[in-house]
């Protein structure tokens, strides 16, 4: 059932399970050794496991003849040395299985370490519009939970095939060995073991691959709503909220219920027609015993080697369940994984050096979407160390201009200039390392204060980090700290203001030595007096360089060299504001709007 937060389908289906098998076992091939050597192990241990009914039915045969002579005449001695043949074999099988699923399981932990380390990489390399459609919550999921169900699998399910082969095999050789006849007897349920797992394998699987997805959507709605809990609380949306969680937590409720409760009836009916076999098995061999083709020695080792052949298939049933479930969720990594990365650098691009900070924005048009233009023929210049203000209305395209500036995005048509060069023909690294951004949402990390502000210069000392503390006005806070530079801000700054998060993030930008300064609504959260003081700082440390301002607020971009009026994708007026407030037009009502 669709809900808030459901972006992309919660019922998609695996598209080549094979595919996805494929490279998860490329992961796992980089410790094909430890992997072989398990192996090795795997089958030795499986030896012993097979050896032991033959030395149990052995020392029953003893028992049996000597009783054919008289109760005096069984060797317990022989006895005694094949029961503790048998004991030998087990100890070992399972010493050697304990070690190897003690093996097993840290390879499993690399190949997670490894596979989140590509997702993460990937990550850092897709373009911002692929986070703009997807959900944060739905890819943590995909990083956390999707990852984790890989590395049980691979952890227990690989080895365990294995053993359950071998094992399965190795009974069925050695009951013909035993008696032929009796293993006719069981014959008609191998078939139908095989035939009703291949057929709840194609029933299950799909089932996987819907539960995955309704779990990233339910994490990506938690993580939204958890972002946004102060908002909920203001607007008094509590119980729609958790209407909404409750409608989505059912759905991946009842996805949970479908996939795994189908699953598990898989187990009990193998387990079913493998008694049917054992029920066979019983009444062929008091036949056979009667008619003197068989001793007890032979229905013993056969029942117990039965066990043997019927329990792995059992296993394998449920084991298919948690390949199945591993299978749909590293299809949802490895969807992530070919995602299209952000566009390339073109051949020969060249490295962005002493950037004059000369912007020129020719034609260019722009949509998010094919088919729905944001920016029209967009035109401006911007020259060198001038301050460029664009303003309008909410949704006229006033941030838009700043992804397309960044390449975050590239014109559908047009082209933009930087010291009059394509952009496109530099490098995006360098291009990007000649701008500072200071954004309305403002982004600190959990780390100290020092750490934040030189996020974007590596070898940065305190003493200048101090200067662009001091610029900022945000010094004399931190002072009054009681670690000052080295107090640790939480996870997402949750323990300063709004307002000292972005002064910190004015502090990043003036330090970030860059040609080309933009701000994005830079102030919107400090007060009238401290965002005048900002704005004389900002003014003096930009001096001779390119500003980008998107404001809102009028009064904050008077002393703008040139101003953009944008409307609709459309630049309708531009110009200083001395000269659009005498033009009385769409720039002057903006203003009469704020200001009477």
């Amino acid at each position: 059932m669709p809900g808030p937060g459901d972006r992309g389908g919660a019922k998609a289906k695996p598209r080549d399970a094979k595919g996805a098998l494929r490279r998860i076992l490329r992961y796992l091939a980089v410790y094909r050794g430890w992997v072989l050597l398990f192996l090795l192990c795997t089958l030795l241990a499986n030896l012993g496991n097979l050896l032991g009914p033959r030395f149990a039915g052995r020392a029953i045969g003893v028992v049996e003849a000597g009783y054919c002579l008289g109760p005096g005449h069984v060797d317990l001695a022989a006895v005694g040395h094949f029961a503790l043949l048998m004991l030998a074999c087990y100890a070992g099988g399972s010493a050697m299985s304990f070690l190897v699923s003690i093996g097993m399981m840290r390879v499993g932990c690399r190949v997670a370490q490894n596979m989140r380390r590509d997702i993460f990489d990937k990550l850092m390399a897709l373009p911002v519009g692929y986070f703009d459609r997807n959900q944060a919550g739905d890819i943590i999921s995909r990083v956390s939970y999707d990852v984790d169900v890989v590395c049980m699998s691979l952890s227990t399910d690989v080895i365990q095939i294995v053993t359950s082969t071998v094992t399965v095999a190795g009974s069925f050789l050695m009951m013909c060995a035993i008696s032929p006849p009796l293993v006719l007897c069981m014959a008609a349920t191998i078939p139908a073991s095989v035939l009703f797992t291949r057929h709840m394998g194609r029933r299950t699987r799909p089932l996987y691959a819907k539960r995955s997805a309704a779990y990233g959507a339910m994490n990506g709605f938690a993580e939204e709503m958890f972002t946004g809990q102060r908002t909920i609380l203001a607007y008094a949306q509590e119980d729609r909220v958790c209407e909404d969680f409750s409608r989505i937590n059912r759905a991946a409720a009842e996805a949970y219920r479908d996939a795994d409760g189908l699953g598990m009836t898989m187990g009990p009916t193998i387990s079913m027609i493998s008694n049917f076999g054992l029920a066979a098995i019983g009444t062929g061999g008091a036949i056979l015993y009667i008619l003197g083709v068989v001793g007890l020695e032979q229905i013993s080792s056969f029942v117990l080697y039965s066990r043997k052949f019927s329990g792995p298939i059992n296993e394998i049933s449920n084991i298919v369940n948690e390949i199945f479930s591993a299978l749909a969720a590293s299809e949802r990594v490895f969807r992530l994984l070919d995602e299209p990365e952000e566009a390339r650098d073109i051949y020969g691009a060249a490295e962005l050096c002493e950037c004059r900070g000369d912007v020129r924005a020719q034609d260019v048009s722009f949509g998010y979407e094919p088919g729905r233009t944001i920016l029209h023929r967009l035109n401006f210049e911007a020259k060198p160390g001038r301050t460029i203000a664009i303003v309008g209305p909410t949704g006229a395209g006033k941030t838009t201009v700043i992804n397309l500036l960044m390449r975050f995005y590239d014109p559908d048509e047009g082209c933009i200039y930087v010291d009059g060069t394509e952009s496109r023909a530099y490098t995006m690294a360098s291009l990007r390392r000649s701008y500072a951004m200071v954004l309305q949402d403002t982004w600190v990390f959990r780390g100290t204060i020092f750490e934040n502000i030189a996020y974007g210069k590596e070898d940065a000392t305190m003493d200048e980090v101090v200067r662009a503390a001091k610029a900022a006005r945000i010094h004399s806070y931190i002072m009054r700290l009681p670690k000052g530079y080295n107090t640790v801000i939480s996870e997402d700054g949750g323990n300063i203001s709004k307002g000292q998060k972005q002064l910190l993030t004015i502090a990043r930008a003036m330090l970030y030595d860059t040609h080309m300064l933009i701000l994005d609504e830079a102030t919107s959260n400090v007060d009238t007096n401290t965002e005048r003081q900002v704005q004389k700082a900002i003014r003096s440390l930009m001096a001779g360089k390119t500003c980008f301002v998107i404001a809102h607020r009028l009064s904050t971009i008077q002393n703008a060299d040139h101003i953009l009026v944008v409307d609709h994708g459309d630049v309708v007026e531009q110009g200083t504001h001395e000269t659009l407030m005498a033009q009385k037009g769409f720039y002057y009502r903006l203003y009469a709007s704020q200001f009477g």
